[in-house]
């Protein structure tokens, strides 16, 4: 009996279709735990660490200012990566974005003036903006999110506890003030194999599932059922595609709108540095955190969660960079802290708990998810007031309590979020969390300038009574931010009850209003079109 040849070809790209899912898992999960960390380095302004070694020529002041503008460009980026991610996906998205951080890592080498050094910087914050939003949308366009979104919440929360640690540790002993602008050029090089590694497969995955199309006459076939289907179905088929695009652009318009905040706080964030009042300062941040809350507040989330989610990246985004930057500072050796060498086993500690608390948050039923988001932000209030109780101080170990609650909670509070929103309510919640943390810097530095003036004011301002003024001033922001996230969370479960969207509707899958929710059914193909299987809300 003759057996008809086996062709090739089409083996090889059912060999394709089945390798090249997993190992773009394992690629996205790899980038993110490195990309993420890498972005939210270069926020943190570090050069007065390096003040002595600046040329005679270059005031330290107009260097400042100019290290400081990534920060800036960070923020009014990460809503236009947004749209762009979900215009052209992710993987060209992150390619360009970790392109400009190399770039700007191999001219930082050369930097020998402020303004060099304030475009290498805009540059830093363009390409970080790029990355945050690329990542997330590389993790949710996966099927396997129940692993890969923890592990993105989860090295987030991470990162933004540990940012001003990672951005101090290479200026340790160092000989150049250089070193600023090019920290880790070689997890810059990393990061760039791997997203040029995920673009590859990606565009594999895409040749593979042209090439699994149906072909010849069986395909001649279907086209022509195909054509006489679409004749009948064409006016039903219109409507859904007519409302696809009025979705598109109403999620732009969002997207952008988040922009405004962004802008005012930037402007606000570069004139605080020609010697604005601290009064002035501390409003002006208090009103832009107002607005971000206003918009999340009276804003429209198409998914279920998306209000809870924006609320949590405004919490998070607020409260755990500036107040584990304030603790840095005042755990260094200079200051009569452990010093960095003394603290990393805090950030480590921190860093796994999030990994962990993440991955045992995604794995509760979903019923638990808008609980879980507001009972982690209940933790990161637990977290400041150990920063109150405990800080500073001068061994190492007992920051771990602080460290962990502030991780483990802002990882929870985002991943749980995160499982009741779509991708555009996770990229709009995401352009709010920048905003954020410059918001709290503003807030942090007003206060810290305001109690400083009492200090240097009274009868006898020695270094003991300074350090104090910083110390206070690291107590009263995380007074603050602890009651603006107790504010959050009231607000949030507040406006869930109004919206019909909190308990039983987010367990059926319900829409923000509480309606039920019509998922289509999967395509037959391993991932849908978007890198999806078509799973419900309820099997993630």
């Amino acid at each position: 009996m003759a057996v008809p040849p086996i062709p090739q070809a089409r083996t090889a790209v059912m060999v394709k279709a089945v390798r090249v899912p997993v190992l773009l898992d394992v690629v996205v999960g790899l980038l993110t735990a490195v990309a993420l960390p890498l972005a939210v380095v270069a926020i943190p302004n570090t050069i007065s660490i390096v003040a002595a070694l600046l040329p005679p020529d270059i005031p330290p002041v107009s260097m400042m200012r100019a290290h400081g503008l990534a920060l800036p460009a960070m923020l009014l980026t990460v809503p236009f990566a947004a749209i762009a991610v979900r215009r052209f996906r992710a993987a060209p998205v992150l390619v360009a974005g970790l392109t400009l951080l190399a770039l700007a890592d191999v001219a930082g080498g050369y930097a020998g003036s402020a303004w060099l050094v304030g475009v290498l910087r805009v540059l830093h914050g363009i390409g970080a903006g790029m990355l945050v939003p690329g990542t997330l949308a590389a993790v949710l366009e996966r099927p396997r999110k129940s692993v890969l979104l923890p592990i993105w919440a989860g090295m987030l929360a991470a990162s933004l506890l540990s940012a001003q640690a990672l951005a101090l540790w290479p200026l340790d002993k160092v000989q150049s003030w250089r070193v600023t602008l090019q920290p880790y050029p070689l997890l810059t090089g990393i990061a760039l194999a791997l997203a040029a590694a995920y673009l590859v497969l990606w565009l594999i995955r895409g040749d593979a599932e042209r090439a699994s199309a149906p072909t010849g006459a069986a395909s001649a076939d279907r086209e022509g059922q195909a054509g006489t289907d679409a004749e009948v179905a064409a006016p039903l088929s219109a409507a859904p595609e007519e409302t696809a695009n009025r979705s598109s652009r109403a999620e732009r318009v969002r997207l952008i709108r988040t922009a405004v905040p962004s802008a005012g706080i930037a402007v606000l964030a570069i004139g605080m540095t020609f010697d604005w009042s601290p009064n002035l300062v501390v409003i002006a941040a208090a009103l832009a955190l107002v607005v971000m809350l206003g918009l999340v507040a009276t804003g429209t989330f198409e998914e279920p969660g998306g209000r809870a989610l924006a609320f949590a990246n405004v919490a998070v985004g607020l409260v755990v960079l500036p107040t584990a930057a304030q603790t840095t500072y005042l755990e260094l050796g200079g200051v009569g802290g452990p010093g960095l060498s003394g603290i990393w086993l805090p950030f480590v500690l921190a860093a796994v708990s999030a990994l962990l608390a993440a991955l045992l948050a995604a794995r509760t039923p979903l019923s638990l998810a808008f609980r879980l988001t507001n009972g982690g932000l209940a933790v990161v209030v637990a977290g400041l007031c150990a920063i109150r109780l405990l800080v500073p101080q001068p061994y190492g170990p007992p920051l771990v309590v602080p460290f962990v609650l502030l991780a483990a909670g802002a990882a929870v509070a985002l991943v749980s979020a995160l499982r009741l929103a779509g991708q555009g309510s996770a990229l709009l919640g995401l352009s709010l969390c920048v905003p954020a943390v410059m918001a709290g810097f503003l807030l942090a530095s007003g206060i810290q300038f305001l109690l400083l003036e009492e200090v240097s004011r009274s009868s006898d301002p020695n270094r003991q009574a300074v350090l104090g003024g910083f110390v206070d001033a690291l107590h009263t922001g995380a007074l603050a931010g602890g009651f603006v996230v107790v504010v959050v969370i009231v607000l949030a479960s507040v406006l869930a009850r109004r919206d019909g969207a909190s308990g039983g509707a987010f367990s059926r899958g319900g829409a923000v209003r509480g309606e039920q929710v019509v998922i289509p059914a999967p395509t037959p193909s391993p991932e849908g079109e978007d890198g999806t299987t078509g799973e419900s809300l309820t099997d993630r």
